[in-house]
């Protein structure tokens, strides 16, 4: 479990970044945190990963104090999925993904065939096996998250950050990357994920946290939180929150529509 109270961060005292957040992650959560850009989700991100020390509240993992474990620890619990990377050399992709396994191994030492053995399972669980000796440089973005996913895989953390997963990914792509997300949790991670699509708090998620100005403006089911009211609100923007069916299941699901002015320039 993630556990979060009271959490504010500044650069500047007269400027509060993040002001009082709380929030808990438990096994098989999965929520999703919506907000505008500059509005602190990616501070939080930092924080929650020990890049910024936070000025106020706590951070638990597993009960456990955030200030208080090491950096190799902190990573045997929590792993992070960022929106994207570079890599100065020219790995392959299942060298990238065996990165994950660093935290695990002995000051010096090498990876053993286990570590080999879990790198390779991870890529096969995400369907990307195949993609073993790609190039991690010349793969397509989509291609690259589901290395980083098998890479946070490997690392054997049960506590997931994911800064927009589906960020540059085609329509087909940003479904299968939501539907492991979905079975991840089913197989008891608990994931946090950043997103810049509300509709993706229906799709994927159990839980729903609305951030503006370094605020949370409300958290709880999706189905409460994610509103016409709150998200018009959230981004100063007219949206409507409505519902529908899917077929051949005739399943009921609420989507966003956003409403355009014509009359914008």
């Amino acid at each position: 479990m993630l556990t979060v109270k009271g959490l504010s961060f500044y650069y500047h005292p007269d400027r509060m970044i993040l002001k009082d957040i709380s929030f808990t992650l438990a096994s098989h959560d999965i929520l999703c945190l919506l907000g505008p850009n500059g509005t602190g989700k990616t501070t939080l991100i930092r924080c929650l990963l020990s890049l910024n020390k936070m000025k106020s509240g706590s951070i638990e993992l597993d009960g456990q104090d955030l200030k208080k474990l090491s950096a190799k620890n902190r990573a045997k619990l929590m792993a992070y999925v960022p929106q994207a990377t570079t890599m100065a050399f020219p790995y392959e992709a299942r060298e990238v993904v065996l990165m994950g396994r660093v935290t695990h191994l002995a000051t010096g030492g090498s990876p053993t065939n286990k570590d080999w053995e879990l790198a390779d399972e991870a890529m096969e669980r995400l369907g990307i096996l195949h993609m073993s000796r790609y190039l991690f440089s010349e793969m397509s973005g989509g291609e690259k998250q589901m290395v980083l996913l098998a890479r946070a895989l490997t690392q054997q953390a049960k506590i997931m950050i994911m800064d927009e997963p589906t960020a540059n990914l085609d329509y087909s792509n940003q479904v299968k990357m939501l539907q492991v997300i979905r079975t991840l949790a089913g197989q008891g991670y608990s994931i946090l994920m950043t997103s810049h699509f509300p509709d993706h708090a229906f799709l994927a998620c159990n839980k729903a946290v609305l951030m503006r100005d370094g605020l949370f403006m409300a958290q709880g089911l999706p189905e409460d939180v994610v509103t016409t009211e709150n998200l018009s609100r959230l981004y100063a923007t007219p949206v409507c929150v409505t519902t529908a069916t899917l077929h051949p299941r005739d399943e009921v699901t609420k989507v966003c529509i956003p409403i355009m002015n014509q009359n914008i320039i």
